[in-house]
């Protein structure tokens, strides 16, 4: 997957949307703000989520940092792969380190996330 085939949130997550399922993750900002991270604490599968809402955390061994949800729906899936191996965010988080899944209501909040140019000017007005 490709930076410029996802979208991004203030937050710093990226989402990235195959017809009604959304896969979250933390930004490579993100993670470079983190330091290494040492602890996933996952959403519940099966729980209905807002747009905004916080859904769990990141444990790194600066701080401990919320993970909001993106978009409204339910989550479906988790990446079990973080609890035993949290430091897979580091290295891949564009990739393996997705954090779970969001079956979406409403794909009009996806439309108004930020593109990565988008994303890419945001960061440089921080």
């Amino acid at each position: 997957m490709l930076p410029e085939e996802i979208k991004y949130t203030e937050d710093h997550e990226w989402v990235h949307l195959e017809k009604d399922i959304a896969t979250i993750g933390i930004t490579e900002h993100a993670v470079e703000e983190l330091g290494e991270i040492v602890f996933v604490e996952h959403p519940k599968v099966g729980i209905d989520v807002s747009q905004a809402d916080e859904t769990g955390t990141i444990e790194s061994v600066k701080t401990v940092s919320s993970i909001f949800a993106p978009l409204t729906g339910t989550i479906i899936a988790i990446n079990d792969e973080l609890e035993g191996s949290p430091s897979t965010l580091n290295d891949q988080p564009l990739g393996d380190g997705w954090i779970f899944k969001l079956k979406v209501e409403d794909d009009t909040e996806y439309q108004d996330l930020m593109t990565f140019v988008e994303y890419e000017a945001f960061l440089e007005n921080l």
